[in-house]
């Protein structure tokens, strides 16, 4: 009896866990579902890894919003993420996003700042209609040292067929061959023997 007792005291808990879990869940969603925030959408032309839904959105490092959506834009080209700022921050316009890493673990958060002129000249080109309004978007920091050294490269290549290296490696190994023809000369060669011995003659 006691058994059975103890067996439908511990269900009785579980059951009550159970639910009360699933009421805490429910709630967690539908206050997330009311919650008020002003959307925004900003587009990255390269990977978003570690970036994820509700990941941070901060203003100079404070936070100011979640990440509401990560998706493939229109264009099939860029990636859209649809951000939720919090509307008690009146962060105005001339804004501009970029993709930051938190520490070491590989997760990403989104960092918005005041956007320079040459920033958004960086930012990617939108052909297609948007549901909310746009964040201009910047490289990351990873992004803008894979891009430098790509420029750094095309350059010494620019450099490298400016300076004609074809044609001035065809003209040394011309000269060189100039040079090794003279030397073998049979007559250079006789030359030489009679000079020594014309040389060996006068110290005698």
């Amino acid at each position: 009896m006691a058994s059975a007792r103890t067996k439908f005291t511990v269900g009785l808990f579980m059951a009550a866990g159970l639910m009360l879990g699933l009421v805490l869940i429910i709630w967690l969603g539908v206050t997330r579902f009311f919650e008020e925030g002003n959307n925004y959408v900003t587009f990255f032309n390269e990977s978003v890894q570690g970036l994820s839904k509700d990941s941070q959105v901060k203003y100079r490092g404070v936070p100011v919003g979640r990440v509401e959506t990560i998706t493939v834009a229109p264009d099939s080209r860029l990636v859209e993420v649809t951000l939720k700022l919090d509307p008690s921050h009146r962060l105005g316009d001339g804004l501009i996003s970029q993709l930051k890493p938190v520490g070491i673990t590989g997760s990403m958060f989104i960092e918005l700042d005041r956007g320079k002129p040459r920033e958004l000249e960086l930012s990617p080109t939108i052909t297609f209609a948007t549901r909310y309004p746009v964040i201009p978007s910047k490289p990351s920091t990873t992004a803008e040292i894979i891009q430098g050294v790509d420029r750094v490269l095309i350059n010494i290549n620019r450099t490298l067929d400016e300076a004609d290296v074809k044609g001035l490696s065809l003209e040394l190994k011309e000269t060189l061959a100039a040079i090794r023809q003279v030397v073998d000369n049979p007559s250079l060669t006789r030359s030489i023997e009679s000079l020594e011995r014309n040389c060996k003659e006068l110290e005698s």
